[in-house]
């Protein structure tokens, strides 16, 4: 299996340049770092001990954030190297404060191109994130005895059941780890039977919060922009099968309940969305503003779109009531606890396999609630127009995150001393 999968691998390099064009004229690569793909012309080396960490997008190189923080005071620790997939994520490392951290964007899985990467970087540690199981990085970083973690580990039944059919492959993969973190029970399992040692259980990591989540503001203009409104609904991470909702519920209460002076926020899970929002907007009669623009927010304004990464939380401040993008779709949901930590309920479609354990809790505590039709849609929404913030039950869940987070970093900090 493994002579098959580097096979492949060196076919879809010998592709891979018309893919990268490809993904450059659609937005989602940025051209003059396309030779961190291949390893080539790599900024330099910092002297000194270099751990590695690879989150694949947006989402889980936010869960990794506090944890990076608590790595960046680490005196053992001269520099981090992360890695990620997406341009989104590499846009929003750029406006963090890590001073330790260097970023790359992920090398290929080519059995050449991984040693050629190792060769330059050197790291005591890697740590991967989620689901990245890449054979040819696990197998290279085996022979160099280099310690290997899987934090935040989540492996569903489909991913299980397709790692199942190659047994052999698999096992020889999973064992290669030191530790393994899993975010869930379910996880945990599945672990066990694909031949992973040292497992634990410690929590999921995306209810650990950054130091730095609530200093990020608007700026006070905006503020009391939005305090003067009635701020209907945000919109978060939403793809473009939504957007139909989110002006169709707005249109449903200008137009037809009649009620002045409100405003919708959205924010499209990738920036490449934003004009298909001003056309599906445009076609509702509805008038928009892009966070972007330079220009003066108007008085009169129905569609707030934030099109720039790194900016939604800003406007989780000022909202009471967030729709969960991902979720009306067979997406399996993005993760809700960004808007729930910033005292926002939440609302979703029936599609949240992706995140299930934090959506169960979040209806335990009664954060959430679960809409099938617009028109269920739009009831929760007038309901949630009577209310406030929800309080103290937002602070239990932060506390909750603070408590994994130590753990977390408590049990790889053993490995990579």
């Amino acid at each position: 299996m493994n002579i098959i999968y580097r096979w492949v691998v060196n076919l879809i390099l010998i592709f891979s340049p018309i893919i990268i064009i490809y993904r450059i004229l659609k937005g989602k690569e940025n051209y003059l770092r396309v030779n961190e793909r291949y390893a080539f012309n790599l900024i330099n080396r910092p002297k000194g001990k270099l751990i590695w960490i690879h989150a694949s997008s947006i989402g889980e190189f936010n869960s990794m954030i506090p944890l990076i923080e608590k790595f960046q005071k680490n005196q053992n620790i001269s520099r981090i190297l992360i890695t990620t997939n997406t341009l989104s994520s590499g846009k929003l490392i750029g406006k963090l404060k890590l001073n330790k951290t260097i970023h790359q964007f992920f090398p290929l899985d080519s059995n050449f191109i991984i040693k050629k990467f190792l060769n330059h970087w050197k790291p005591s540690a890697l740590i991967l994130c989620e689901s990245e199981i890449w054979p040819n990085l696990i197998q290279n970083i085996h022979k160099r005895k280099i310690k290997l973690i899987l934090i935040n580990a989540r492996i569903t039944l489909k991913a299980f059941n397709n790692w199942k059919k190659i047994s052999n492959f698999r096992i020889s993969l999973f064992k290669k780890f030191d530790l393994c973190l899993s975010q869930n029970n379910e996880t945990f399992y599945y672990l066990q039977k694909l031949g992973a040692k040292n497992i634990k259980n410690l929590g999921n990591l995306k209810y650990s919060t950054s130091k730095s989540y609530f200093r990020n503001k608007l700026k006070k203009y905006l503020f009391n922009y939005f305090k003067g409104k009635k701020l209907l609904l945000t919109s978060a991470s939403i793809h473009p099968d939504e957007v139909d909702f989110s002006l169709k519920n707005h249109y449903h209460f200008l137009r037809v309940k009649k009620i002045k002076n409100i405003i919708s926020i959205i924010a499209p899970r990738h920036i490449e969305s934003t004009k298909n929002i001003i056309e599906e907007a445009e076609k509702l009669n509805l008038s928009y503003h892009l966070h972007s623009s330079k220009s003066k927010v108007p008085k009169h304004l129905d569609i707030y779109i934030v099109d720039t990464y790194g900016d939604l939380q800003k406007f989780y401040q000022v909202s009471n009531l967030v729709f969960i993008g991902g979720s009306l779709i067979k997406h399996g949901g993005q993760n809700p606890l960004e808007a729930v930590k910033l005292n926002c309920k939440i609302i979703h479609g029936p599609n949240i396999a992706n995140f299930k354990d934090i959506f169960k809790t979040l209806k335990k505590l009664k954060l959430s609630s679960k809409f099938n039709t617009y028109q269920q849609g739009f009831k929760v929404v007038e309901k949630s127009l009577r209310k406030s913030k929800i309080g103290n039950n937002s602070k239990n869940l932060l506390r909750y995150g603070d408590k994994i987070l130590n753990n977390v970093h408590s049990e790889i900090s053993k490995f990579i001393k």
